[in-house]
C-alpha cells in the first residue's frame, strides 16, 4: 500500500511541476501565437485589405467560406487582403 501510494505522489509531484513550468514560461511572455493582432501591421488603408474587408463581410452575409480565392503578386498585398479578409467575415 505504501508502495502505491508513493507512486502517486510522485507523479502528481511530477505533473504539478510540468504545470507550474509550463505556466511560468506562457506569463513570462512566450510568443506561442505568431498571429498575435497586437502585432500586425496596420493595413487600414491599404486597398488589398479593404477588398478583403468587403469580401469577408459579403461572404460572411451569405454564409460562404472564402467564395473567391484570391493571390497577389507581393506578398505583403496577400497578408493585408488575408487579414481584411478574416476581420471582415469575423474569424
Amino acid at each position: 500500500m505504501t508502495k502505491n501510494f508513493r507512486h502517486y505522489v510522485g507523479a502528481l509531484a511530477i505533473t504539478a511541476g510540468l504545470a507550474f513550468g509550463v505556466s511560468a514560461v506562457q506569463a513570462a511572455g512566450a510568443p506561442f501565437d505568431d498571429h498575435d493582432s497586437n502585432h500586425e501591421p496596420d493595413y487600414s488603408k491599404n486597398k488589398r485589405y479593404n477588398l478583403g474587408m468587403r469580401e469577408g463581410r459579403d461572404d460572411h452575409a451569405h454564409n460562404r467560406d472564402h467564395y473567391k480565392k484570391r493571390h497577389f503578386a507581393k506578398d505583403e498585398d496577400q497578408k493585408a487582403y488575408e487579414s481584411g479578409y478574416q476581420k471582415g467575415h469575423g474569424n
